[in-house]
């Protein structure tokens, strides 16, 4: 899968970053799941890096996927590779993935449903990007709230992306998340365009070259037909972008 996304870069008009995940345990090693954290340290992240298939590994940190220890095993190794550091953690339980993180340095830790004041000062302290999935919370149906006022207090930069995926996730539209965004997690319009644009950038590594319009960072944009900003977050199901810029190109139909 990683091969196909570095093809799909090279054919596509889209800046596609990707990601080794170590999210689940297979089958044939629920029994033994640190000689699977062997093979993904010895094995599968040294060639990830060799063939440079990914800028960052991901791993799942919670009691149903990989422990703290275990956890703590990936990153050093990831690091040692040279590859960015990402979590999926304290969606949950309060496991102390995210400042685990944060420790090595980690762009972004995601999910956060149970993050505590603890895990929010260690994300401020590195520089992690907080990325909520509000698509996950509500597909699940869950119910603890990411601790929002707790990353707004200790300036804690917030991205929101959708977490796309068949079993927990199956939602695409970035503009929704913003209204979940807002409606499920109480940021403001403002804050949820801030959370798809500067500090998506940011929890991608790409902060210093994409995520504002400014001068010397990559012409990477969408214009919209609206009068205000926040009908990007308040308008969901209808309405395209009147433009789309791509590394300076402009194209002028319509995207989805």
């Amino acid at each position: 899968m990683l091969r196909v996304a570095r093809r799909l870069a090279e054919q596509v008009p889209a800046r596609i970053r990707t990601t080794f995940l170590a999210h689940v345990i297979p089958p044939e090693y629920r029994e033994r799941p640190d000689a699977y954290v062997d093979l993904i340290c010895l094995e599968l992240i040294p060639q990830v890096a060799r063939e440079r298939l990914a800028e960052a590994v991901d791993v799942f940190c919670e009691s149903i996927a990989f422990s703290l220890e275990q956890t703590r095993r990936i990153f050093a190794s990831a690091k040692e590779w040279g590859l960015g550091i990402r979590v999926h953690g304290e969606q949950l339980s309060s496991s102390g993935a995210a400042a685990l993180a944060a420790e090595y340095g980690a762009w972004s830790a995601d999910h956060l449903e149970y993050l505590d004041e603890e895990g929010v000062i260690a994300l401020r302290a590195a520089g992690t990007v907080a990325t909520l999935l509000p698509g996950a919370f509500y597909f699940l149906g869950e119910t603890h709230k990411p601790p929002v006022e707790l990353l707004r207090r200790y300036g804690v930069p917030i991205a929101l992306a959708t977490d796309l995926n068949p079993g927990t996730s199956p939602l695409a539209s970035l503009r929704l998340m913003m209204n979940m965004g807002c409606t499920l997690f109480g940021l403001t319009p403002e804050e949820s365009l801030i959370a798809v644009t500067r500090n998506a950038a940011r929890a991608l590594g790409l902060g210093e070259t994409l995520g504002t319009l400014s001068v010397g960072k990559r012409a990477d944009m969408l214009l919209w037909d609206i009068e205000h900003p926040a009908q990007l977050a308040a308008e969901v199901g209808w309405g395209r972008p009147r433009q789309r810029i791509f590394e300076g190109e402009i194209e002028y139909a319509p995207c989805s």
